[in-house]
């Protein structure tokens, strides 16, 4: 397999309208798009070959808490370090961002069935003795 290259904050629309529409994610309209990677914190894209195979986002206070939103990588590209390249990229730039002898959260919400990945890169499942299960409301109209 090619070299996994990742770049910080140049993702386009288009680009991560169609990784969204690579892993049957719900579509996204554009302006929801355009607004959802402005107002990012951090965009790592992975480029194998020069093509775009996955990507991550980080969205959140940037003092508190972060969370990892869109970790996305193409079926085709699953299992070869992809995410895990991301993930760890997005884990560095939180690190970076956290203020010296303070805690900061680095969270997500997790795909049905992702789960073993994510424990198996250091996240804790909920819900456990000291934390409530995430929620969700989804917001229409």
């Amino acid at each position: 397999m090619s070299e996994i290259i990742l770049r910080y904050n140049e993702l386009n629309v288009d680009t991560y309208l169609k990784l969204r529409a690579g892993v049957n994610w719900k579509p996204l309209s554009r302006a929801q798009a355009e607004l959802a990677l402005k107002n990012s914190i951090c965009i790592i894209a992975a480029y194998i070959d020069g093509t775009p195979v996955g990507m991550g986002r980080l969205v959140g206070d940037g003092a508190v808490i972060c969370y990892v939103q869109d970790l996305i990588v193409l079926p085709d590209h699953q299992g070869h370090g992809v995410g895990s390249k991301v993930l760890f990229a997005l884990r560095d730039y939180v690190e970076q961002l956290r203020l010296n002898h303070t805690e900061m959260m680095f969270c997500l919400m997790c795909a049905k069935g992702r789960e073993s990945f994510y424990e198996n890169h250091g996240f804790t499942a909920r819900p456990t003795e000291q934390l409530g299960p995430g929620m969700i409301m989804y917001l229409h109209g």
